[in-house]
């Protein structure tokens, strides 16, 4: 059966309802911001180590140490967002990430940055960031109430995406201009314009979720709830798997830049331009998606890998441009989908714990696919580790289709009827 998004589809006046709140428009501004500033930060200092070693290899190690630190910190984080306030967590979360990031951005304005500061530096931004998500993830809950929950959601989900696709072409755009250090030190007046924005947010106009008990177990009985729901384990693997190999995708992108196409950092902006075209359009789809189903998150996994694996074997640059809009594309509306199967899927009371995994599966994922995509990318060239970077998800989509198929008494069978080219249908007794 489909998890219902809405009970209809939305009129375009209200295609994003939520930003009627007060709240929630503050918010938003504020997540758009961070987000964008955030994944120029990380791009930013992809670039730099790219810059001082001159190794692809470094550059995914770079990216495993951004993240590292959700796969070992990211249940507990789950847990403090599930008994303490939001908006405190994201607070301090903020502050101690600006801080950090503007030390890291004074090093490289001056030219003193080193690989090893450098890496340190990266490692306690990501402990920070590691609170922050799953309490965003529950305060959205807080903000807009049941009534806008639903658009709320959709809408977050696309705003996160799409700055992952946004920011980095603006990062490209600035490092061509005055250097990686100034594109890392955004994120510091983005934390700064955050906080403010936070602290602007009216307290009585939210809705507080019920805290959890400080309890021993926790983290297991989120582990127990996850496994005995199908959609949300579901959802977790098809998403790790894309998150391992689809995911590092900048790595990729600049590897492509740099030693295939020879654009340097203006190309690499450019590359992240168009696929910031078709999140555009995947954030507006998703933003008036009527219902969700498990299968419509395995069908998007498919799809962007087809994209990704397209997008390595390229023949012509002018293609090579034109299916990188189709990436964008495919990937936000495949993680809005995610996210938002996620969030219904859960209970509000256990909801800061299952989104922490969600995140120590987009994050985490992200930390093993950086170095060893990054690995891939020096042995077979950056081209056809995009290949394997769709290829991989394509495989293992269809794989659990089929899985869940046999496993429901069920078969797949291909048909164009009503534009629907899969659909699951009872097996014949």
């Amino acid at each position: 059966m489909p998890i219902a998004v809405a009970m209809q589809r939305p009129a375009w006046r209200d295609t994003f309802s939520a930003l009627r709140l007060h709240n929630y428009r503050l918010y938003v501004v504020a997540q758009l911001i961070s987000n964008t500033a955030g994944w120029m930060q990380r791009i930013a200092v992809d670039w730099l180590v790219l810059e001082l070693t001159g190794s692809v290899a470094l550059v995914g190690l770079t990216i495993a140490l951004q993240f590292l630190p959700t796969l070992v910190l990211g249940a507990h984080a789950g847990v403090i967002a599930d008994r303490f306030s939001k908006r405190a967590v994201m607070l301090v979360c903020q502050a101690v990430g600006g801080l950090l990031n503007l030390v890291l951005a004074i090093l490289a304005i001056t030219g003193h940055a080193q690989l090893l500061t450098v890496y340190a530096l990266v490692l306690a931004v990501g402990i920070a960031q590691v609170f922050d998500g799953p309490a965003r993830s529950v305060f959205i809950t807080e903000m807009v109430g049941a009534r806008h929950l639903r658009n709320a959601i959709s809408v977050n989900a696309s705003i996160f995406h799409l700055g992952a696709l946004v920011g980095p072409a603006l990062s490209g755009l600035l490092i061509v201009a005055v250097g990686s250090g100034w594109a890392i030190g955004v994120n510091v007046v983005a934390a700064a314009i955050g906080i403010v924005l936070l602290l602007a947010i009216r307290s009585a106009d939210l809705h507080p979720a019920p805290r959890a008990p400080n309890t021993k177990g926790q983290v297991r009985e989120a582990v127990r709830y996850i496994m005995g729901k199908p959609s949300l384990f579901w959802t977790l693997v098809i998403v790790g798997v894309v998150a391992i190999f689809g995911m590092p995708m900048p790595a990729l992108l600049a590897g492509v830049a740099d030693s295939v196409y020879g654009t340097g950092a203006t190309g690499y902006g450019l590359y992240n331009s168009l696929a910031a075209v078709g999140a555009l359009t995947g954030a507006l789809a998703s933003a008036r998606r009527s219902s969700l189903r498990l299968r419509t998150i395995i069908f998007s996994a498919l799809l962007y890998g087809l994209a990704m694996t397209l997008l390595g074997l390229a023949p012509f640059y002018p293609v090579f441009l034109a299916l990188l809009v189709g990436v964008g594309l495919t990937r936000l509306m495949l993680m809005t989908a995610g996210e938002t199967m996620m969030q219904f899927s859960s209970n509000l009371a256990i909801r800061g714990r299952v989104m922490a995994f969600w995140a120590m599966v987009i994050v985490g994922g992200q930390a093993i696919g950086g170095p060893l995509m990054g690995f891939i990318a020096e042995q077979i060239g950056p081209k056809n580790a995009l290949v394997v970077a769709g290829a991989v998800p394509a495989v293992a989509a269809v794989a659990i289709a089929l899985l869940l198929a046999r496993s429901g008494r069920l078969k797949m069978r291909v048909t164009p009827r009503r534009g629907r080219w899969i659909a699951i249908v009872p097996r014949s007794s």
